[in-house]
């Protein structure tokens, strides 16, 4: 699911995006300074590989995820210390988005029930 950021203006841009046993669902609301605030939650289920035994098991998931989008080159003020992806094309790919923040949670350190306490 593409938007244009030309589109998300002061009033909240709903989306939900679904994949698998994952849900994405939040909002897109315009901030300042081309910046352009995402808010979601991403909840549902993943398969990943035990850090440990290294079986693949189901990781429940359920992260608050928050950050900026740039459209164009984000410049960074001296005292702002922002979360910020940037986007040279003035659309945003919230597929995308979720996916890249499923990796990020697969590459966390995971263990199994079997080797929690290992």
């Amino acid at each position: 699911m593409k938007i244009t950021l030309r589109k998300v203006g002061k009033t909240p841009l709903d989306f939900e995006v679904k994949s698998g046993e994952m849900t994405f669902k939040g909002y897109l609301q315009y901030d300042a300074n081309k910046l352009i605030l995402l808010k979601a939650k991403l909840s549902g289920k993943i398969s990943t590989d035990c850090d440990v035994c290294a079986q693949e098991f189901k990781l429940n998931v359920d992260e608050d995820i928050e950050f900026f989008i740039s459209d164009g080159i984000y410049e960074k003020h001296e005292d702002a210390l922002l979360d910020v992806v940037e986007s040279f094309d003035s659309t945003v790919d919230l597929e995308e988005l979720m996916n890249s923040e499923i990796e990020l949670i697969k590459s966390d350190y995971n263990s199994c029930e079997n080797c929690k306490d290992i």
